[in-house]
């Protein structure tokens, strides 16, 4: 019995001593991100006067990619992959850290329109893992680990400690004989000991040296009146339509990917993103410091352009994905459906579209977001990223109709849809 309680004991300790751990990990790889980017868009085009540097360091950015997929591999791994390869191999591969971390800070610092996660929870997974076959303790509960860390990312990169937790958990098959047969309310409590060590030790490398990321900006409220509610009979629509664009964008990149040589289609990808930067920067990076400013100015565009911008930002984040400059989608495509929210938010209150442009913003984020990623509470917890708590039931109520409509549409088509997540 008291081996049990000491092993317990153990167990919570290093569960947090992980969390902690993985928190600063990424942390410190987005205050890395932060200066670098700084240092390339800011700091250099001013020194240097020359307008078109971005071209350059976009498109070195990405010969340097490709040269480094030809020879070690195509990383960083989809989230979807990594997760699919702990499930059925018990282990994720380590020994490419270096290799990994090179690949997903590029894309990054080079402003591909994609976001961090899908790069950190690659990396998270090897680390707990390497703790994993080199703390005997650890051994036995490597897959527990992993998820934990995954948990710890999401949570911290969103800012939403159940989102992590819920992302992991929600739609799961329960199925865990490799983490010594632990309940699933065991298993959510290491989940929130984790997270909280996480957020604190983000917490205190932030109080001592800044921010590492800006974060999303927050519609600070989402009034929401009879014609709101009303409106969703066009929200919900237009959020679906957004996923089946999203979806065909996947698959013709995906494609155009296969065919187009390694190195080759990673220089494209940098050249094209380099381009985007001189000709329309706010289809650039993955979405945050431009919905800041989009929230601030999107009475003064037009509908149809903010349309526009939202059809451009999924093509250019399946662009950037499939063709090399890898990353994550959640962030690039809640910046895409905020546009087209505006958008039709201007379009139908003309004469005063700002009351009703949050509400707008989040239905269509929520049924797009329910719809592509399968799990509507994780998507809806997502999604408070940016929204008010006030709205949480209609994000609720979209995004479950956005992941029922979407699994009717695919079973139509005969199972069309991709898999979910990163």
């Amino acid at each position: 019995m008291k081996e049990g309680h000491a092993n317990s004991i153990k167990l919570v300790l290093f569960t947090a001593l992980l969390g902690g751990f993985a928190g600063a990990v990424i942390w410190c790889f987005l205050k890395a991100v932060s200066l670098c980017t700084s240092l390339l868009w800011v700091r250099l085009p001013e020194s240097t006067g020359i307008s078109w540097i971005p071209l350059i360091i976009c498109t070195l950015g990405g010969l340097i990619t490709g040269v480094i997929h030809r020879i070690f591999g195509d990383y960083p791994e989809e989230l979807d992959v990594v997760m699919g390869r702990i499930k059925k191999d018990k282990h994720y591969d380590y020994h490419p850290m270096a290799v990994m971390l090179v690949c997903a800070f590029i894309p990054l610092i080079c402003a591909s329109s994609v976001g961090p996660e899908a790069g950190l929870t690659g990396i998270i997974a090897a680390l707990c893992y390497w703790v994993g076959d080199n703390v005997t303790f650890a051994k036995r509960n490597s897959e527990l680990f992993s998820e934990i860390g995954e948990a710890v990312t999401l949570g911290q990169l969103f800012h939403s400690p159940l989102f992590g937790i819920l992302a992991v958990e929600e739609g799961g098959d329960g199925d865990d004989d490799a983490t010594v047969m632990l309940t699933r309310g065991n298993k959510l409590l290491f989940y929130g000991i984790s997270t909280g060590a996480g957020f604190l030790a983000a917490y205190v490398l932030t109080y001592f040296f800044g921010a590492a990321m800006e974060g999303f900006p927050a519609f600070a409220d989402a009034p929401m009146g009879a014609c709101d509610y009303l409106m969703l009979l066009v929200y919900i629509p237009v959020g679906l339509l957004l996923y089946l664009i999203f979806e065909l964008c996947e698959k013709l990149t995906k494609g155009a990917g296969r065919c187009i040589p390694v190195t080759v289609r990673e220089t494209v990808c940098g050249l094209v993103i380099g381009a985007m930067g001189l000709t329309l920067p706010i289809v650039m990076s993955s979405g945050e410091e431009q919905m800041g400013e989009l929230m601030e100015t999107f009475v003064s565009f037009s509908p149809l352009f903010l349309a526009g911008i939202c059809v451009l930002k999924i093509i250019m984040t399946t662009f950037c994905i499939n063709l090399g400059m890898k990353g994550g989608h959640f962030f690039p495509l809640i910046f895409a459906c905020t546009c087209m929210g505006f958008a039709l938010a201007s379009f139908v209150f003309a004469s005063d579209p700002v009351p009703h442009a949050a509400f707008a913003a989040a239905a269509v984020c929520a049924t797009m977001l329910g719809a592509q990623l399968k799990k509507p509470i994780a998507a809806s917890l997502l999604l408070l990223l940016c929204f008010p708590v006030k709205a949480l039931l209609c994000i609720f109520i979209c995004a479950a109709c956005g992941k029922s409509l979407a699994s009717v549409f695919s079973a139509g088509r005969g199972g069309m849809g991709f898999a979910s997540g990163d």
